[in-house]
């Protein structure tokens, strides 16, 4: 029996190959290219020097951390507005991204006022001294436009929950080009401006942010999509849906608050140990960063599909969906074992800077076994993106913030354990959460053979 049902006809097939991978290319392309942001973020930023480098990691996590709850709760938009647009309640549809919006907005000064807490954070996990001020500034300008992201991402899922994802995958892909020009030109004082390092990349990152959130905007106020889901008559309050977003979105929100703070403090105890293996862990988690953002789009597009066939009263199609996803995301993440296994130096050493540096040449041993340990889960992350995105476009939102926040946080004993108790490598100790991560991949996969959430029910039909 197989563990997914799938079926790879014709486009006609609900929840067939075609279908998922038309609507997840455009998100894959938009996740990449994310990636891609965050990536050159990083990748200038080693031309300069390691340590802006690691700082750029530290900082953006961070950030992460501070606005996932909140990207929780608006996340669930794309499965709720996948389901009003199933059960052909479109005006409803455009009123549900409204209330989202007015989470982004509410978030705005929680954020902000969160700033200090952050900050203390930062000094009680003893990142070291020369990568310290780089961090706090670097965060301290993201959180200046954090508002800018929550609206985009509120925009985002909107437009796929009703299956429209090339503007996102449009607006992404200006953002990058934005993002990258602004990086080359900030960073290194080009066109004679100011050398501005890791100021630079902040600033480009919101850049990019900013344009993107705009060209939806645009796209969210153009006259067909004003028509055809009544856009004019949305804003209002709705305690109705906003209590479903709250429900629903707030073990997503939850889960991604508590991940990223266990992903935070995991990575500030590799940087505790030195500068050199906070560069063999950035660099790691660069690449994995790529392996994953792909993925992260399967995700998006499989929770809008679910959410939209759920919707009509069809969870064997959803069945289906989920199936496809698998097949894609394997087909991508054999391309990222292979470079993972064959050539992890030459990953490593895209990252190399400018300058010759010891710390860096110390670090890629480290960075080099780390990428090739990274090989064993990339597989499984292709199975766990479409179990995920199953699950909560179903509703089974709960079973999945619970699984994932007892796995995150389980992973922190482990990493302090092997690196200040028992003392062992860096190796040993990511090789132990790499195989942890596994488990947890296995939980998830035996939830969603039982079906339970085959019967789950969030809108009134």
């Amino acid at each position: 029996m197989k563990l997914f049902k799938t079926h790879s006809g014709n486009s006609r097939t609900p929840g067939g190959v075609k279908e998922l991978f038309a609507l997840a290319l455009p998100m894959m392309i938009s996740t990449a290219c994310d990636g891609v942001m965050t990536f050159t973020d990083r990748l200038f930023l080693a031309r300069v020097g390691s340590v802006q480098m690691n700082a750029a990691l530290g900082g953006g996590i961070a950030m992460q951390m501070m606005t996932f709850l909140f990207g929780g709760l608006i996340g669930y938009a794309t499965a709720l507005t996948a389901q009003y647009y199933g059960a052909e309640q479109k005006p409803t549809a455009s009123v549900a991204a409204f209330q989202a919006m007015l989470i982004a907005v509410a978030a705005y000064p929680i954020i902000i006022l969160a700033k200090p807490l952050t900050e203390a954070y930062f000094g009680y996990m003893e990142i070291p001294a020369s990568q310290l001020g780089y961090q706090i500034e670097y965060l301290n300008i993201l959180i200046l436009g954090s508002v800018f992201g929550l609206l985009r991402h509120t925009l985002s899922c909107y437009f796929t929950g009703i299956g429209k994802t090339k503007i996102v995958m449009t607006a992404t892909l200006v953002a990058m080009v934005v993002n990258i020009v602004l990086d080359y030109v900030l960073i290194f004082g080009k066109f004679g401006l100011p050398v501005m390092g890791i100021r630079g990349a902040a600033f480009a990152t919101i850049s990019g942010t900013l344009v993107a959130m705009m060209i939806l905007f645009a796209a969210y106020f153009s006259s067909r999509n004003r028509v055809e889901f009544h856009v004019m008559k949305s804003f209002r309050f709705n305690w109705v849906i906003m209590k479903k977003l709250l429900y629903y979105g707030s073990p997503a929100g939850l889960e991604m608050f508590l991940n990223f703070f266990a992903f935070s403090t995991m990575t500030a105890l590799f940087h505790s140990e030195g500068d050199t293996v906070a560069t063999a862990v950035s660099v790691m988690y660069n690449w994995d960063l790529v392996s994953f953002i792909p993925l992260l789009g399967i995700e998006i597009a499989i929770t809008g599909l679910v959410g939209r066939y759920m919707g009509a009263g069809r969870p064997d199609y959803a069945g289906n969906a989920a199936g496809s996803a698998i097949k894609i995301g394997i087909l991508y993440s054999v391309i990222v074992l292979i470079l993972f296994v064959f050539v992890p130096e030459w990953l490593a050493r895209v990252f190399s800077p400018d300058t010759p540096s010891t710390v860096f040449e110390a670090s890629v041993p480290i960075a080099v076994s780390m990428i090739r340990i990274a090989a064993i889960y990339v597989l499984a992350e292709a199975v766990m993106v479409a179990v995920v995105g199953t699950l909560r476009g179903a509703g089974d939102t709960y079973f999945t913030m619970i699984a994932s926040v007892a796995s995150h946080w389980l992973f922190l004993p482990i990493i302090y354990f092997s690196l200040k108790v028992l003392k062992l490598s860096v190796s040993i100790s990511w090789l132990l959460m790499v195989i942890f991560f596994m488990l947890f991949c296995t939980v998830l996969v035996h939830r969603y053979l039982k079906g339970k959430w085959k019967t789950m029910e969030v809108i009134e039909k």
